[in-house]
């Protein structure tokens, strides 16, 4: 008998292709499978997100995410999609379900392939340690950005006790490890003319912080953490630029491992990726294999997917700079 089975959790889309709620398959568990870990949904369930059931065969396991403060989701509420966000949807139908927002995406206006790419350049040049003079002058070409560096610093306050007005000085109070962190996933932050971005921002928001607390969950070290999110965060990049991945990392200066993780799922991190990939296809059998070579248990998987899961919304919510563990 399976005590405790392991959570598949996604975000649903709104009719406008934003993510506003989380997803959990009841039917995707195991059939021997008693109850969820109810103590850890009821934490997403006080969440900002509305949290869904899809009822399973087990009405015990149907129950439990009741209790947990879950909501079962009627089947005419929820349309999937897996090409593209339907420009209308039936009037009943509240939430867009599927893989759409990893569809090959529309070529890009103008506007909007400049700054992703300046977006880019930025990470490169952080990545490459540059001097903070080069990253300053790049960030007076997109005011997109600028913008929403120097609203990041002021609103978390960082200690300063004071406005911050200079882009120097906000990289300095910030910091590499957290510009670094916040550049990578303003890349996929909304854009005008790319109704993915939202969505794909969730998922890789995600994927990177599960990795990042799987890392430490394998006893790895802070550097070890770091690198593990940027695998997280880099794996979905030739998605957002509709091209093979490995041409989107030619530019950067990114370490072997990371590299050889990204395209091949080679080496520690590479297992990392294969658990979040393998959790977001629900795929059990996987899961269960990539866990094993961790040493990991599915209690550990849980409550670290429930962690990324709030962490992610707080990204989604606009809060991507905040401090983690």
């Amino acid at each position: 008998m399976t005590a405790l089975p392991p959570v598949f959790l996604h975000p649903l889309a709104d009719r406008n292709g934003s993510p506003a709620a989380l997803l959990l398959d009841a039917g995707r568990l195991p059939a021997d499978a008693v109850e969820p870990p109810v103590n850890l949904l009821e934490e997403l369930a006080n969440g900002s997100m509305t949290c869904f059931y899809r009822a399973g065969a087990s009405d015990a396991v149907n129950q439990a995410l009741a209790q947990a403060g879950w909501k079962a989701l009627p089947d005419d509420k929820v349309q999937r999609a897996d090409d593209v966000l339907p420009k209308e949807l039936p009037a009943g139908v509240t939430w867009v379900d599927g893989d759409w927002f990893l569809a090959q995406p529309a070529k890009p206006v103008g506007t909007q392939a400049a700054s992703r790419a300046l977006a880019l350049q930025l990470v490169q040049l952080v990545s490459a340690d540059a001097d903070t003079h080069e990253i300053e002058a790049l960030l007076r070409q997109d005011p997109t950005l600028s913008y929403h560096l120097l609203r990041l610093v002021n609103s978390l306050g960082m200690g300063t006790g004071r406005r911050v007005t200079s882009f120097s000085q906000a990289i300095l109070i910030l910091g590499r490890s957290q510009l670094r962190r916040w550049l990578n996933l303003m890349l996929f932050s909304s854009r005008e003319g790319d109704q993915r971005s939202a969505m794909l921002l969730s998922r890789v928001a995600l994927r990177a912080r599960a990795m990042e607390l799987l890392s430490k969950a394998c006893g790895e070290d802070k550097p070890h953490q770091e690198q593990a999110f940027m695998v997280g965060m880099f794996s979905l990049l030739g998605v957002l630029f509709g091209m093979p991945l490995e041409e989107v990392l030619k530019p950067l200066t990114i370490s072997e491992s990371v590299q050889q993780a990204l395209l091949a799922h080679d080496g520690d991190m590479g297992r990392l990726l294969c658990v979040v990939e393998s959790a977001e296809q629900q795929d059990h059998a996987a899961l269960a294999a990539c866990l094993a070579t961790l040493q990991l248990d599915t209690a550990t998987y849980n409550r670290i997917m429930v962690d990324a899961c709030v962490w992610m919304q707080g990204v989604t919510a606009g809060k991507a700079g905040t401090p983690h563990a």
